[in-house]
């Protein structure tokens, strides 16, 4: 196959012009521009398009096994190809938890069964999620496990923490972190602030979060290895990371679209397809989150893709579950929001969503390299459209993003050197 006339940004070594790609059984072999074809060569002319290394997601939500109902790794995996990702890593806090080599060796099989693409499961850190003993992490790496995290819940016990941060680091492996104090968060429904006292709703403070922050960066502090930080969402945490960064620890981070395209102020109603943990923060958060994106801070851009069932979206938003889904939209809100508004450039969030979160994970993704298996996404960075939720391949049919207009959208990935035309 070779694929013509396309602008190529590649971030792992700064790669951004007009090129061609000649990928043979799976691999890249050519990288240069007017390559002519050889005999039978599949010809793809991607004129006005953008190729980049395949999206790599290092935090979603596919809720199978035992939630079947709001999304199956098939469905989840279907949803991920139409965002324009190559690669997902989906999170442990299915039921049973995938804590152990028998329900590992299921999700992997699920996963063959659906449809091609990099597939790298995160495995609980504790057993059953439940803050008390560790899993066998040596085990679980060994059989493909890329990280280890109870994301859903957070990890309050310390001195287990400092184990796990222990054992991970001699294995070579990294934890992530759902960083949150369950007792400053617990019974709240959204951000604390101006909305929730307008609309009578409990508020989830920021310090939940920070407070979190703060005393796992002093266990890691202690402790030595590697810790990466989902779903950051307020300014105090970023100013934590920020200095923790320049004290030299080995620490990572992570935000979702919705935290810099949405804040609080944007929630209107009582409609729970705003409901989501952390919640939509301040606009003084969402502004600081921009800022951690522009200067390095937040490494990657995750989808914390997090799908429900409709009925359960559209119950009172005090009893409704926490969760968007993110795969669809996550690449058209980054567009939209932080290059068309001048905040990163394309390369820069290319690198947050593919190159970052391929090297902190440790997985052969996140770059166009010739002798490598040919993982990437075609881009159309100028075409606008209205966000349809109801046409989503996720099982969950509710965004807070429905019907708002987006520019830029994947037009296809290339998977182990398949082409799939995302339609």
């Amino acid at each position: 196959m070779l694929l013509k006339n396309a602008h190529i940004i590649n971030p792992a070594d700064n790669f951004n012009e007009l090129s061609d790609i000649r990928i043979e059984n799976g691999v890249v072999t050519e990288i240069s521009k007017d390559l002519f074809p050889l005999v039978d060569e599949e010809v793809i002319d991607l004129s006005e398009k953008v190729i980049t290394p395949g999206l790599v997601d290092m935090h979603c939500h596919l809720r199978e096994p035992g939630f079947e109902s709001k999304e199956t790794i098939k469905t989840g995996i279907q949803s991920a190809l139409a965002g324009g990702y190559t690669a997902i890593c989906p999170m442990a806090n299915t039921l049973p938890a995938v804590d152990n080599l028998m329900t590992l060796k299921y999700t992997f099989d699920r996963a063959k069964e659906a449809d091609e693409i990099g597939f790298y499961p995160i495995c609980a850190v504790s057993i059953g999620l439940q803050g008390q003993n560790l899993v066998n992490m040596s085990e679980l790496k060994d059989n493909g496990a890329v990280a280890f995290s109870d994301d859903g819940r957070p990890l309050e016990n310390l001195k287990l923490y400092r184990v796990a941060l222990e054992y991970a680091d001699s294995l070579g492996a990294l934890i992530i972190s759902h960083s949150e104090d369950s007792s400053l968060a617990t019974g709240g429904v959204i951000n604390e602030g101006a909305t929730s006292t307008r609309l009578g709703l409990q508020g989830i403070s920021d310090l939940a979060e920070s407070v979190a922050v703060a005393r796992e960066l002093e266990v890691l502090r202690y402790s030595g290895g590697k810790l990466h930080f989902a779903h950051i969402s307020t300014k105090r945490s970023i100013e934590l990371i920020r200095q923790a960064k320049k004290d030299g620890l080995s620490v990572t981070c992570e935000t979702a679209p919705h935290y810099f395209s949405l804040s609080d102020e944007d929630i209107k109603t009582f409609e729970a397809k705003f409901k989501m943990n952390p919640p939509l923060r301040s606009r003084e958060d969402k502004e600081a989150v921009i800022e951690g994106l522009q200067d390095g801070t937040i490494d990657v851009i995750a989808t914390d893709h997090a799908p429900h069932t409709l009925e359960e979206k559209l119950m009172p938003i005090q009893k409704a579950p926490m969760g968007i889904v993110g795969f669809e939209t996550s690449l058209g809100l980054c567009i939209t929001n932080l290059v068309d508004r001048g905040y990163l450039t394309l390369s820069q969030v290319i690198e947050k969503l593919s190159l970052n979160p391929a090297r902190i994970l440790n997985i052969k993704q996140g770059n166009i390299k010739i002798g490598e298996s040919a993982n990437l996404t075609v881009i159309e960075p100028d075409v606008e459209w209205i966000v349809d939720a109801a046409k989503f391949k996720s099982k969950c049919k509710i965004s807070p993003f429905d019907g708002k207009n987006l520019r830029g959208r994947a037009l296809a990935v290339v998977v182990n050197g398949k082409y799939k035309e995302i339609k």
